[in-house]
């Protein structure tokens, strides 16, 4: 079993929605595609035209030529540096036109500051060669553009394996919307530049799983990030998980595997039968996650659920 899950899911700034995507006519609105666990956005910063998206950052980049030898000028363009987990990017801030679709299928220009980096430690896949920062910092994409609301819809882990012709959407403005039956929210917590919701547990079937012994949990305890590919839990929370996970799974887990670790995982078919669901239970919001969204893909050619 992952220790993160991915699901499907739409997104406004006040609210954490799970439904339907609905636009008006001629709202900003660009393409997702899913890789590797991150979420691919098509923007036009220059070519090529596609960046990953992050809610977690507040600083938009893109990957420059290197300028070794430079004029001087009176007015310098200042300097950034952008820590990560998986490293640092360095560079110039500069402005630019960017570029995105619609939904009436004009493209829509803004003129928006980004950093233009020379320099780059980043471990992101190949087709990344940008980053689209959804933060709530003055900086970031939707506050440049003046979008007090956005909103995404993201696909399950793998999806480029299974179906590479599906893709998500990205909403920005007044006009987007979600609708639909069974949509649920919870309200957002805003620390910082970062957006963050309450969790309360987990339920594996019927049982329900605590995020701690007391029951008692903060406000805001989990960060949303579309840049970090599973749910991250603190440890004694998922080894709790994982043991009724083993209980309501009535195959024997893998033991003694150099590749998987200590990690809980199965040689098994990828189906909605192998396991329980998994209700992740935030505050008034309940989300039904499948097998198929709490375990990874196969990791060699044998199929293995992890």
């Amino acid at each position: 079993m992952a220790s993160g899950v991915k699901f499907h899911q739409c997104f406004l700034l006040s609210y954490y929605l799970i439904g339907l995507l609905v636009t008006a006519h001629n709202v900003p609105q660009a393409q997702l595609i899913p890789y590797y666990g991150q979420h691919l956005m098509k923007v036009s910063i220059g070519t090529p035209p596609v960046g990953i998206i992050d809610i977690a950052s507040d600083l938009v980049w893109t990957q420059c030529v290197p300028c070794d030898v430079c004029f001087n000028q009176i007015h310098p363009n200042c300097n950034y540096v952008s820590g990560y987990a998986s490293g640092l990017s360095k560079g110039v801030l500069a402005k630019e036109k960017v570029t995105i679709t619609s939904t009436s299928g004009q493209a829509v220009s803004f003129d928006i500051a980004f950093a233009c980096a020379h320099n780059n430690t980043i471990n992101y896949n190949d087709h990344t060669t940008r980053l689209i920062a959804l933060g709530l910092g003055p900086l970031s994409f939707p506050s440049q553009i003046g979008s007090k609301r956005f909103c995404y819809c993201l696909l399950p882990y793998g999806t480029e394996y299974t179906d590479p012709s599906i893709t998500g959407k990205i909403s920005f403005g007044n006009g987007s919307e979600v609708v639909g039956d069974g949509m649920v929210s919870t309200p957002f917590v805003a620390m910082g530049d970062q957006y963050y919701v309450t969790l309360e547990g987990i339920s594996v079937g019927d049982t329900y799983v605590p995020l701690n012994s007391s029951g008692k949990v903060s406000k805001g305890n989990v960060c949303i990030d579309s840049g970090s590919p599973p749910l991250t839990l603190p440890p004694d929370f998922y080894n709790c998980l994982e043991v009724e996970v083993k209980k309501q799974i009535s195959i024997d887990p893998i033991k003694n595997e150099t590749l998987t670790g200590t990690r809980l995982c199965y040689r098994t078919k990828i189906t909605n039968d192998i396991g329980p669901k998994l209700t992740v239970h935030f505050e008034g919001a309940d989300v039904e996650l499948k097998p198929i969204l709490t375990f990874n893909q196969p990791v060699h050619a044998y199929d293995i659920l992890q």
